[in-house]
């Protein structure tokens, strides 16, 4: 094997590279690059009047939200990243008590989100592939069912749900449970398996749509995220914005990225490129990553997480001993690759 698993397009460190105790920290699923110049130079210039609170209640990002998308000012809703979304989201549209159904394992967020909100989990296991299953999870779906998170890639195995498995199954939700369609890592999917978001939309009035800038586009210290859907029900979810709760850099750090599209584009190809890259390589050493369509790995166990661990690679850890780790950077993925070598 070469000893770079593609070119070499130099990213920021990771976290953890400073650290004493990891070379690399690959536990959130970051981007590995800093922002784009000219998102930077965006930022840097809202900061020389940061003595000037940002909008009272943000209009701006929703209305530059909305244009790219091509949907309404009033079909979206901002807030602290994708989780600050998906937490105004449960404080609207549920009430305590109520049950959360949602694939096991998942986003650690929203176990965390439902107990804050007072919501009952109601986990359902993958299937044996790393699928959300969906057919067990309309069954666990009754009557005190509050709200379904679906996510697509999904947290942490990074598959993608067919769509007509999908659209089947938003048609077995009642009308009354809305349905969170987690897409935080919509832009590392492939065109084939794009989503028809819009006309998911139109045939189902109970869909919400939640989406970040922390992925693909780099920004996970800004905390920016949204949700879009129908008017009426995004309505709800805005009573709960939060006064003087969008920064002025958030706004200019969307503006400048929906700017750089194409550089952002080749950043998402080549962390794609060595995603797959890094796949191949640990399949032939006995290892085998389910297909990602996301910017990280999951590493079936046991001893996958121990072993990074003693190579100074920090990765998200599950009971039994599986680990997800981000993708993207050729010295950490080298490293990721010389440290489960040994292990099959």
């Amino acid at each position: 094997m070469s000893t770079s698993l593609i070119d070499e397009t130099t990213p920021s460190r990771q976290r953890g590279v400073s650290s004493t105790r990891h070379r690399f920290d690959l536990t959130l699923s970051e981007n590995p690059f800093p922002p784009l110049p000219s998102v930077l130079r965006a930022v840097n210039t809202t900061l020389a009047q940061a003595n000037r609170y940002p909008e009272f209640l943000p209009t701006r990002l929703p209305t530059l939200i909305a244009q790219h998308l091509g949907v309404q000012q009033e079909q979206v809703v901002v807030g602290s990243g994708a989780t600050g979304v998906a937490m105004q989201i449960m404080q609207s549209l549920t009430t305590p008590g109520a049950g959360l159904v949602c694939a096991s394992p998942t986003f650690d967020g929203y176990p965390i989100m439902a107990e804050m909100a007072g919501l009952e989990v109601v986990p359902v296991p993958l299937d044996a592939i790393g699928n959300q299953d969906l057919v067990s999870m309309a069954m666990a779906i009754d009557k005190r069912t509050g709200l379904v998170v679906v996510c697509r890639p999904h947290n942490p195995t990074g598959t993608v749900l067919p769509a007509s498995a999908l659209k089947a199954f938003l048609c077995e939700v009642p009308a009354r449970v809305p349905v969170i369609l987690d897409e935080a890592y919509v832009e590392f999917v492939g065109a084939a398996d794009q989503l028809d978001i819009f006309a998911l939309l139109n045939r189902h009035p109970n869909l919400l749509v939640l989406r970040t800038f922390s992925k693909a586009y780099g920004l996970a210290g800004l905390r920016i995220g949204y949700a879009f859907g129908r008017r009426e029900v995004i309505t709800r979810v805005r009573r709960l914005q939060l006064p003087f709760g969008v920064s002025s850099a958030a706004s200019a750090a969307v503006a400048a990225s929906y700017a750089a599209e194409p550089e952002l584009a080749a950043r998402i190809m080549h962390i794609t490129t060595e995603r797959e890259a890094l796949r191949a390589a640990l399949r032939r050493c006995g290892i085998t990553a389910p297909p990602s369509q996301a910017n990280f790995l999951f590493l079936p166990g046991p001893g996958v997480a121990t072993a990074l661990r003693r190579a100074g690679i920090a990765a998200k850890a599950y009971p039994d001993g599986s680990a997800r780790i981000s993708v993207g950077d050729p010295d950490a993925d080298r490293a990721v690759l010389q440290a489960l070598t040994s292990l099959r």
